[in-house]
């Protein structure tokens, strides 16, 4: 009775912020459930006749999991998913209202690094996809060892009972599935992506068994990569679905072949970046253990379309919402933020484009982007120097993003504006000959915006 109580309540609180337009229906809703009835997530989970997937990860899991979802999708299989990446437990548990409503449904969430024990305790999950651990938000997560003891207490809970997909090029990750059964990884075999050496702020550079440090045979993104211990022999493990060939094309895209043992396909991926390159290599393993096939795998890929604010292209009229069909529009693409390891591959990315680029960058230090703001100085702006047209630096530390950008060497005088709105409107006006605005929003910051334009009528909005 409390459950149905619960989950009645809940989904009149979805249904009330969706008729009024407001944002938190991702959250609320979920949040009034776990409250009435707190062990919601197992009750509604048993719903589900598939059973349920989790993913989690520092960077990536939204769009993996709308990757994983899209295959599903391919072959015809009902999923019930938190789309939106609301992926702590009242965003699993607004997502769960709808278990039960077809048949054969599989569950589908993505869940927050230290959300997952909790969440996997209740769920019972028949495959946990476990893609990297960067450093991010330390006020909140602590150290990535830390984290990494939890996720292993995760594997030790769930052995026996559930599948493991884990990346091999993250040390931490690797190790957590050794001397363990049902455990599929997967990583990148191309050294024609290996950067030069590790980056200055790269993690996990020792061995988690013995301390001495690793010797990287190859590094592709930040810390993931081939690599060994030279002290105790430990090692990259043997790649299940790997992905080779790998050819980068700025933000058009990537050309890419994925191998597993059920076969290889040639993949037009539409992102950009190694890092949706990896995005996508979990996603394929995942939904190759999932029994989906190879071929339905390649078209899910060659057809996604941007997860909520991960690379998101919109047309922004130039001369504001109440002209949006009078005026000219100027492309805005998102491309999120939040870490060294993130940030250093969006501007990895950026760096292929021809040409002086025009760049918008709101920094935050609200509780979910954490309230220290010091990562900034650990990304590699320096990438951007000489490369910059026009540049506004906006959100609560603009001043922080400017002064970084300063001692990167970036010439643009940028402007300062702490006004989200106010200084996007500015950004997308100062035009020239049709050129893009790449928008390098923290989180919250990249909510506020697509709230913003999801107003203007310019996007779905994000609890939709």
């Amino acid at each position: 009775m409390r459950l149905a109580l619960a989950r009645l309540v809940a989904r009149f609180a979805r249904g009330l912020s969706h008729v009024v337009g407001r944002t938190g229906g991702t959250t609320v809703p979920g949040r009034m459930l776990l409250r009435i009835s707190p062990g919601a997530l197992a009750g509604l989970s048993r719903r589900l006749d598939e059973g349920s997937v989790l993913v989690s990860a520092t960077n990536g899991k939204t769009t993996t999991s709308a990757m994983i979802s899209a295959c599903l999708a391919e072959e015809g299989r009902p999923v019930v998913h938190n789309r939106a990446g609301s992926n702590m437990a009242w965003g699993v548990g607004t997502a769960l209202l709808d278990a039960g409503a077809r048949e054969g449904q599989l569950g589908l969430f993505e869940v927050d690094e230290a959300w997952l024990p909790r969440v996997a305790e209740q769920v019972d999950p028949k495959l946990i996809l476990l893609s990297n651990l960067f450093r991010d938000q330390l006020d909140r997560y602590g150290e990535l060892e830390l984290l990494a003891d939890r996720w292993e207490g995760v594997m030790d809970a769930n052995e026996g009972r559930s599948r493991f997909v884990l990346c091999a090029d993250d040390p931490l990750v690797a190790d957590l599935g050794r001397e363990r059964e049902g455990v599929t990884y997967f990583g990148l075999d191309d050294d024609s992506q290996a950067l030069p050496a590790l980056q200055h702020a790269a993690d996990s550079k020792h061995c988690r068994n013995c301390g001495h440090p690793y010797v990287y045979d190859a590094v592709y993104l930040g810390h993931l990569g081939r690599w060994h211990c030279p002290n105790c022999g430990r090692a990259r493990p043997q790649l299940g679905v790997v992905a080779r060939r790998v050819t980068l094309e700025g933000m058009s895209g990537s050309q890419i072949t994925l191998e597993a043992p059920v076969g290889e396909i040639s993949v037009r991926l539409p992102l950009p970046g190694l890092y949706n390159v990896y995005n996508a290599l979990a996603a394929a393993a995942t939904a190759l253990e999932l029994g989906v096939g190879m071929e339905n795998v390649r078209v899910a890929l060659e057809g996604f379309g941007a997860a909520f604010g991960r690379v998101e292209t919109i047309p922004v009229p130039t001369g504001g919402a109440s002209d949006a069909g009078h005026r000219a529009a100027r492309d805005v693409s998102i491309l999120l933020v939040k870490n060294p390891a993130g940030a250093n591959e969006v501007l990895r990315t950026l760096a292929l484009e021809e040409g002086e680029l025009d760049l918008w960058l709101a920094l935050n230090d609200n509780i979910a982007d954490g309230r220290d703001v010091s990562w900034v100085w650990d990304a590699d702006f320096e990438l951007l120097a000489g490369r910059v047209r026009r540049v506004t630096c906006s959100g609560t530390r603009a001043e922080e993003m400017a002064l970084r950008l300063k001692y990167a060497g970036v010439d643009a005088e940028p402007a300062v504006d702490r006004d989200l709105e106010r200084s996007l409107e500015a950004a997308v006006a100062d035009g020239d000959g049709g050129r893009p605005l790449f928008a390098l929003p923290t989180y919250t910051a990249m909510l506020e915006i697509r709230d913003l334009l999801a107003r203007r009528g310019l996007a779905r909005r994000w609890s939709e």
